[in-house]
């Protein structure tokens, strides 16, 4: 079966940066539903239309298709009696409300304040994604209306 709107896909993928280092690989499948869902970057979704199993390809993403641009206006400094008393280097915070949140990266803590980094920590970057199609099946109607994946022939939510 090859890969169209509202397919359910399996795939296992390796991310890389621009001089071709390894972020991320995937250590189990990972499926998603096909069809601009935002299960996965639209490029590579692109790229996957009419594949099939056993296919693979090789997707470059400029930062505006991937993490976005970096943006200075998303570092914000701090006091650290504003924030919980375990705040600490490499840490999360969360703000905003549940459709509007930010993730804020805690980059620095010092002197009494902390670096809160609003950007993904990718943004800006130009990275490569490869995959392999490890399973298609078409998505139930369940699926489809509700925009994503079911596990285990049922829904979750």
């Amino acid at each position: 079966m090859n890969i169209f709107s509202n397919s359910v896909v399996a795939l296992s993928f390796r991310l890389l940066n621009s001089d071709g280092e390894l972020i991320e690989e995937s250590i189990s499948p990972v499926v998603y539903l096909h069809g601009g869902y935002s299960g996965l970057f639209l490029k590579v979704e692109e790229m996957l239309n009419g594949k099939t199993v056993g296919d693979q390809i090789r997707v470059s993403l400029e930062p505006d298709e991937a993490f976005g641009d970096y943006d200075p206006q998303l570092i914000r400094l701090v006091g650290l009696s504003d924030l919980p008393p375990d705040v600490a280097v490499g840490g999360f915070l969360t703000s905003g409300e549940a459709d509007d949140e930010i993730v804020w990266r805690v980059t620095d803590v010092s002197d009494g304040k902390a670096v809160l980094d609003g950007n993904h920590e990718l943004a800006g970057q130009r990275l490569w994604f490869e995959c392999t199609v490890l399973d298609v099946r078409e998505a139930t109607e369940d699926e489809v209306r509700h925009g994503h994946v079911h596990g285990d022939g049922h829904c979750h939510h």
